[in-house]
């Protein structure tokens, strides 16, 4: 029977004897929930967590794209697609796009994650050369006046290959490196950080009914394996990131048994990033139909993730996102 340890995360200056940091930042846990998949769930001190789990909760995480994950970052949207749910054709045209991103980063933005292909539900397949003929320019536009790290939001690795040879520094890749076999040895052989995320089934059909034993724990198995499998290509663990997959093949009850136990993620020993940004269940749960105006639920949801200890939010708000960080961290 396997036993998976979710840390209860805390955070102030007066702890508890026996608290342990949690991933080397200033929040921690002084008990932790045994989660298995047929015994209801059971707290016990940290101390009693098992060495090598305890080993993983606790240590620093290496800093990913010149990022420090000790504290929070956010990663910029900059989908530059005709299509995508909430900014579909605003950055069509590279100059656009280019002064999107430049834009974020005077907002606030640590890091920018370009994509080309719309992943929303029910979303068509891009073939790769056009997936690339509209990352690539912008990447290269951007890096001529601007030495923010780029991310490439692609699962192809034709489209990855051109993006690094236009100055991306990351590839996240929303299949968790299943759809291009190519894709992961490329990026060991480049040397540079991923983020694998996890979804049920491609963007076409994701949302098709989507079930799980416990999605929970499911989740995290698929990313615990994804990560042995890209360790072995090549890969090293701590330039890896993990992303749940908020809203990618998951009803609004299994977004929110996610959200509600993000620190699970901690386990694995990598950095966790949050994409939750105007999403659908906010829309719902806020009650606000439009995409564009949810930000103040995005924040909201994005805050709590903080709060367990997630270290980068991706987010379509840049501005109201890093004044809401920047408050968060005086509070705190």
């Amino acid at each position: 029977m396997k036993t998976y340890y979710r840390p209860l995360v805390q955070q102030g200056r007066s702890q508890p004897e026996g608290a342990l940091p949690l991933a080397g930042g200033k929040l921690w846990f002084s008990r932790a929930e045994i989660l298995t998949r047929d015994a209801p769930p059971r707290v016990i001190p940290a101390g009693l967590v098992p060495e090598d789990v305890r080993r993983r909760l606790t240590m620093r995480r290496s800093a990913i794209a010149g990022l420090d994950m000790c504290q929070p970052q956010i990663m910029g949207i900059l989908n530059v697609t005709p299509d995508s749910f909430s900014d579909g054709g605003l950055h069509s045209d590279p100059a656009a796009a280019g002064e999107a991103a430049r834009q974020m980063v005077a907002d606030g933005a640590d890091i920018i994650d370009i994509g080309g292909e719309s992943t929303r539900p029910g979303a068509e397949y891009v073939p790769e050369d056009a997936e690339t003929a509209r990352t690539a320019p912008v990447i290269d536009a951007l890096r001529q006046v601007s030495a923010v790290p780029v991310s490439i939001d692609t699962r192809k690795a034709s489209v990855a290959a051109d993006a690094l040879a236009a100055g991306a520094n990351l590839v996240n890749d929303v299949s968790g490196f299943t759809h291009d076999l190519a894709l992961a040895p490329l990026c060991a052989q480049a040397g540079v950080p991923v983020c694998i995320m996890h979804s049920k089934g491609d963007p076409k059909t994701m949302q098709d009914d989507p079930h799980y034993d416990n999605v929970l724990l499911d989740v995290y198995d698929f990313l615990e394996e994804r990560i042995g499998r890209l360790v072995d290509t090549g890969l090293q663990r701590e330039q890896i990131v993990v992303d749940p997959g908020i809203g990618f093949g998951k009803t609004e009850a299994h977004n929110l048994t996610l959200l509600q136990n993000l620190s699970l993620l901690h386990a694995l020993g990598c950095p966790i990033l949050l994409g939750v940004s105007r999403k659908r269940f906010i829309g719902r749960i806020g009650k606000e139909p439009q995409a564009a105006a949810r930000g103040p639920g995005s924040i909201a949801v994005g805050l709590a993730g903080l709060s367990q200890g997630v270290q980068i939010l991706r987010v379509h708000d840049v501005a109201d996102t890093a004044q809401a960080l920047r408050l968060w961290a005086a509070v705190h």
